[in-house]
């Protein structure tokens, strides 16, 4: 067999060409990583940066107020004004099963917190200790209150994280200061470094948090609640323990049973859910946009790798003339594909990395909690081997179509 000078320039030719078209083609490749890595990391991070507005709060809680009523019922009339009271607590604990625990709450808006000079405007809430499951504080300094403080209505409280970098030094523990609340002074027992954005009778890094009995008694609240607060047991679900709460506060008040309008329900529960959810449907969409454009990428490189077979056709008849197997071709053009495939995915992981940091690094100030927006190793190592599962599966076709190639028939028809 001859081969001539002019045979070997155009086979090197053909190897350049199909380079160039290669270096092209990766690029389908390396977009699609890219989407994916970027679109994983990005929607990880605003998850996190979500959760954060429900910081502290049990998943598993409701919480319930009253309003007008919208039906007469019993001699009532419509429009009545209704309050829930000391004993609706104990009533709903007896009588709903399903009710872990249950908390009056009240608050009064609008109020000034005072020390030495300084002002702040809060809400002042009056809790039991209980409600620390509800509304889990984060303290910093001091305690929580506690049972000895509502049973002899002590003049105590616990602030939030804002009151306390207005009011006092920073990194001085204020525990046992008095700060004065429109005219009444309390002991200051703690200080709640909680930093959720979820307001329920006043956001907690805004609020003084004081005693029930206290706050009934220095407000002249008498025997009336705002609101009642509760978790539910394991295997209840708040939607519905909230139907059976509704249904003994009602009859309890003589509230019509159909009248929708009197009671005012929050399903924290609810909210989490569909949080989840929403970000479950985020994450199936980042995948599916991801490995669309990945999948692209990779019917590209089986293309132009089909391309290169038949544009090298003389040089594997040549190969095979002088000895190769098919084998050998095989993993050659199966080698090309994987490292190109890999290659291309590798730099689109880093890209997408750099992008990410960016992006981490201009949402985060200093000083605040730290919201990741890069992916895990683990699926960084998962992604290079999807890389190179596709780069052999695209490679599949071109190099059964190089097999085939018979020397005698590639020369002739060069």
């Amino acid at each position: 067999m001859r081969i001539d000078i002019d045979t070997c320039e155009e086979i090197l030719v053909t190897i350049t060409r199909n380079k160039t078209r290669s270096i092209l083609t990766a690029f389908g490749v390396f977009w699609g990583i890219f989407m994916l890595v970027t679109l994983m990391g990005g929607s990880q991070g605003l998850q996190e940066y979500l959760a954060r507005n429900f910081d502290g709060f049990a998943t598993n809680s409701g919480f319930m107020g009253t309003n007008q009523t919208s039906k007469p019922y019993k001699g009532f009339r419509t429009g009545r004004y209704w309050q829930l009271e000391n004993s609706d607590v104990e009533r709903v604990r007896r009588a709903v099963p399903g009710i872990d625990i249950i908390t009056p709450c009240n608050a009064q808006w609008g109020m000034t917190a005072v020390f030495g000079e300084k002002k702040r405007s809060c809400t002042l809430k009056g809790v039991y200790p209980d409600y620390g499951e509800i509304e889990q504080p984060s303290i910093s300094y001091g305690r929580f209150l506690n049972d000895v403080d509502v049973k002899e209505h002590r003049k105590v409280c616990v602030i939030g994280k804002r009151i306390y970098e207005d009011l006092f030094p920073k990194d001085t523990d204020p525990c046992g200061s008095r700060i004065s609340i429109n005219g009444i002074y309390y002991q200051v027992v703690g200080v709640n470094n909680t930093t959720g954005n979820m307001s329920i009778q006043g956001n907690a890094q805004t609020t003084v948090t004081i005693p029930f009995s206290t706050l009934q008694q220095n407000y002249n609240f008498g025997k009336n609640i705002q609101l009642l607060c509760y978790t539910g047991r394991p295997g209840h679900s708040i939607s519905e323990v909230e139907k059976q709460v509704e249904a003994v506060v009602k009859k309890a008040h003589y509230i019509h049973p159909d009248d929708k309008q009197a009671v005012i329900r929050v399903n924290a529960e609810a909210m989490f859910s569909m949080v989840d959810s929403l970000f479950s449907g985020v994450r199936v969409l980042s995948w599916m946009v991801g490995l669309g454009t990945l999948l692209a990428g990779a019917i590209g490189v089986s293309n132009i790798m089909m391309v290169t077979v038949k544009e090298r056709t003389t040089e594997i008849g040549i190969r095979r003339a002088i000895g190769a197997r098919p084998k050998d071709i095989l993993q050659q053009i199966l080698a090309e594909s994987m490292v190109l495939t890999t290659l291309a995915g590798m730099i689109g992981i880093s890209f997408s990395v750099l992008v990410l940091q960016v992006l981490e690094t201009a949402v985060n100030a200093p000083g605040k909690i730290a919201t990741h927006f890069q992916v895990s190793f683990s699926l960084a190592v998962g992604t290079c081997l999807l890389l190179a599962v596709l780069g052999m599966l695209a490679g599949l076709a071109p190099a059964y179509r190089a097999m085939a190639i018979k020397p005698i028939e590639a020369i002739r028809d060069e």
